[in-house]
C-alpha cells in the first residue's frame, strides 16, 4: 500500500455520512493516546464538508481514510486546521502529511492573509507543521478568541490550561505567519540579487582586466 492509493480531495455534500465515524475515531484515538482532544459531533464535521472547509482520504475501494478541516477565528485573522485523523486502518503510508499538505493549501487559498496555527502534543504532527513553515510560538501569539478557548472544554487537560491562565498547556502552540514569510522571502531574494550584482561586477572587473592586458600586449 503506498500513498498513491489513495483520493485526497475537498470534502463536499457526497461525504457527509463519514461524519460519524470520523468523530468516533477522533475520539478513540484521542483516549487511546491519553491526550486530550475538542470534541467535535458529526453535524459540526458534516457541516464543514458543505462549507468546502474541510479535506477527506478515501482509498481506492471507497472506504474512508483520512479527516481534517478549517476553523477560523477573530473575523478571520486566524486559522486552525483542525482534528487531523487517519483510520488505523491506513496508518504509516505517509496520509497525515499528505492530509495536512492539502488542508494547509486550502487554507492559504480561502484565507491567504490569515495566521495559520495550530495546538498538538504529537511529534510527528510537529514535524509536518514545521516542513510547511510554521514555527513554535508563545500562546499569547495566538488567537485570544474566546470561543477557540471555550472549546478545549471538553479536553481533558482544561484544567491544566486555566490553572496556567492560557499561558501554557500540555500542547505546543505552532504558527505560519504569512506576512513573516513574506517578508523573509523578501530579504532572500535581496541577498541573492545583492550576491548576483556583485558577481556581476566581479565579473565585469576581470573583462575589464583582461581586456586592458591584451591592449598593453599588444604593444
Amino acid at each position: 500500500m503506498t500513498i498513491q492509493d489513495f483520493d485526497i480531495q475537498v470534502a463536499s455534500a457526497q461525504h457527509v455520512d463519514y461524519a460519524q465515524q470520523i468523530c468516533v475515531e477522533m475520539a478513540e484515538s484521542a483516549k487511546a493516546r491519553g491526550t486530550g482532544i475538542a470534541q467535535r459531533s458529526p453535524e459540526y464535521v458534516a457541516n464543514k464538508m458543505l462549507e468546502g472547509k474541510a479535506v477527506i482520504a478515501l482509498h481506492k475501494n471507497g472506504t474512508w481514510a483520512g479527516f481534517c478541516y478549517i476553523e477560523t477565528w477573530s473575523h478571520g485573522d486566524f486559522v486552525a486546521n483542525s482534528g487531523l485523523i487517519v483510520n488505523p486502518e491506513f496508518r504509516k503510508v505517509g496520509l497525515a502529511k499528505a492530509i495536512k499538505e492539502n488542508i494547509f493549501a486550502l487554507s492559504r487559498k480561502k484565507y491567504p492573509e490569515a495566521k495559520i496555527f495550530g495546538l498538538t502534543t504529537g511529534l510527528a504532527v510537529m514535524k509536518i507543521n514545521s516542513d510547511l513553515g510554521y514555527e513554535p510560538v508563545t500562546y499569547s501569539e495566538l488567537t485570544q478568541d474566546e470561543a477557540f478557548w471555550q472549546g478545549c472544554k471538553s479536553c481533558v487537560n482544561f484544567d491544566i490550561l486555566t490553572a496556567k491562565g492560557r499561558k501554557n498547556c500540555m500542547c505546543t502552540a505552532m504558527l505560519f505567519d504569512p506576512a513573516e514569510k513574506a517578508k523573509e522571502y523578501e530579504e532572500k531574494m535581496k541577498k541573492i540579487t545583492h550576491k548576483a550584482t556583485l558577481l556581476e561586477r566581479i565579473e565585469n572587473a576581470l573583462k575589464r582586466s583582461t581586456k586592458l592586458m591584451l591592449a598593453h600586449n599588444k604593444f
